[in-house]
């Protein structure tokens, strides 16, 4: 939405909608207070909002965040990912705490702009350069923190990016007008015997959440030794920018919430709650608005009944660019259940071991480093020699950062280095961009699974294609859904991925 618009922006504010949480905040200027635009007790005279694109932007307008309903814990906006232009992209990188470990320069850099002119650029769009951005991050990190989390203050202020306590109680203040010690008394959360590094969190996403479906998916993808699965949850190792971790998601569609996702993470260093935080919201489509997807596809009539069946499908994305574009070349030409059988020898093999040894078939290892793989003789990965020579070739590009899965780079630009690489078509660079780049409008025309399934719901494969222009920009929810339809009529056919690539 335009905030310029402001007539539709008080609109959405009267009426309360949900499906513009995160996409713009509300100042209201008799209480200096900002608030999402459904918060239950916000009831202003036009006369007194302003409205902002984010939450560092209101801020920075000399706004306190409402306590009541917690504007910076909303979903991102959904728009970052459909238009993934150069604001998009910066966000998700600042999300996952580049400025924390880079600087404001190493953001620059990766983005491709000087650090002045992409300030100017931030400004212009977002209401907030970077600094001011990170620091919300921050302190929204740190909010989360004090009042779910028994953690002292100083571990608080080290997990959440803050180069010192006193910087930390001041942004707090100011943020939420009110001291860390009166935020944990708001909270009181509860005392437990936790290991160190072990945080219990929710995660906000838009409902409707097709939680099962997303499980689904995750557990017929999953790999041993890196992922595990079982009723209502999905786990997985992570590496992360100063560590390793795991995440343990609880996946459940029975549970009351469905406004969030149940998470717990382990981390070797408490640096990386930002980081991990990020990637799981990848990992799971957080910020995706479902409503304007389904209403969108409900349009055609072949989706309309699917979109019935599966209000609030997302798509799967990943917690590692580098081991979905990894994972993917492996998978080509053959079943899902072949591939993740060859990718577990792989990290039996390569993948390095963390933390104590669990039960068989926990997660116990990291996904092979591309640095490590692309140093691999073809001749001994477990796959035919064009494969392994392709996933090889992959690695080094990778390695080398021809090639950023990061999101810092625009995605038809990376989609022309992965088909420059020898071994990858448009099926493989499609799916990459699909799940490592969260790009909402991909279609795989040439896919088995999608053919089988329009077979399958009596539609005719060639007539159905034609007409999935009409379905931009979701076209990759679309796709979801004719994948998801396979488990409708054949349980044991659920939610393939396999090319048709030579």
């Amino acid at each position: 939405m335009d905030i310029d618009d402001i007539e539709a922006c008080y609109r959405a504010v009267k009426s309360r909608d949900r499906r513009f949480d995160g996409v713009f905040y509300t100042g209201v200027t008799t209480t200096g207070i900002y608030c999402r635009p459904s918060c239950p007790a916000l009831t202003p005279q036009r006369r007194n909002v302003t409205f902002h694109r984010t939450a560092a932007a209101a801020q920075l307008a000399g706004f306190r965040a409402c306590r009541r309903c917690l504007p910076d814990a909303t979903p991102g906006s959904p728009d970052w990912d459909v238009a993934a232009d150069l604001a998009g992209r910066a966000m998700r990188l600042i999300a996952d705490g580049v400025v924390e470990r880079e600087g404001v320069e190493g953001l620059a850099g990766r983005v491709g702009y000087t650090s002045r002119h992409l300030g100017r650029l931030l400004v212009a769009e977002l209401g907030a350069g970077p600094l001011a951005l990170a620091r919300a991050r921050r302190a929204q990190t740190g909010r989360v923190l004090i009042e779910t989390t028994p953690m002292p203050f100083a571990d608080v202020a080290f997990a959440a990016g803050f180069a010192s306590i006193r910087q930390f109680n001041d942004t707090i203040r100011e943020v939420y007008a009110a001291s860390p010690t009166e935020l944990r008394a708001t909270r009181k959360p509860a005392v437990t015997t936790r290991s160190p590094g072990q945080l219990d969190l929710r995660l906000a996403v838009r409902a409707p959440y097709a939680a099962a479906e997303m499980l689904t998916f995750l557990a017929v993808h999953a790999v041993s030794g890196v992922e595990t699965s079982g009723p209502g949850w999905f786990a997985r190792t992570l590496r992360l920018p100063h560590g390793h971790g795991s995440v343990r998601l609880e996946l459940d569609d029975t549970v009351a919430d469905r406004r969030h996702v149940r998470c717990r993470l382990e981390l070797s260093d408490l640096r990386d709650v930002a980081a991990a935080v990020e990637r799981c919201r990848r990992l799971l489509d957080a910020d995706c608005d479902p409503l304007a997807v389904d209403d969108a596809l409900g349009l055609d009539p072949l989706l309309a009944r699917l979109v019935r069946r599966r209000a609030g499908l997302r798509v799967p994305g990943h917690v590692d660019g580098h081991e979905v574009a990894v994972r993917t070349v492996i998978g080509q030409q053959v079943s899902v259940a072949a591939a993740t059988t060859v990718t577990a020898r792989l990290v039996a093999r390569y993948g390095a071991v963390v933390g104590e040894s669990g039960e068989p078939g926990e997660p116990g290892r990291l996904f092979p480093e591309v640095e490590v793989l692309a140093e691999v003789d073809p001749v001994d990965l477990p796959m035919p020699r064009a494969r392994g020579r392709a996933v090889v070739g992959l690695c080094r590009a990778l390695a080398s950062g021809d090639i950023a899965l990061d999101r810092s780079i625009d995605r038809d630009d990376v989609r022309a280095q992965m088909l420059a690489l020898p071994g990858i078509g448009p099926w493989t660079a499609d799916y990459v961009a699909m799940r490592a780049l969260g790009h909402p409008d991909v279609f795989l025309p040439t896919d088995i699974g999608v053919r089988n399934a329009l077979v399958g719901l009596g539609e005719r494969p060639a007539e159905v294609i034609a007409r999935s222009e009409h379905w931009r920009p979701w076209r990759s929810y679309a796709l979801m859904h004719l994948w998801s339809s396979l488990a409708m009529l054949s349980p044991d056919r659920a939610l393939p991925s396999t090319s048709k690539e030579p």
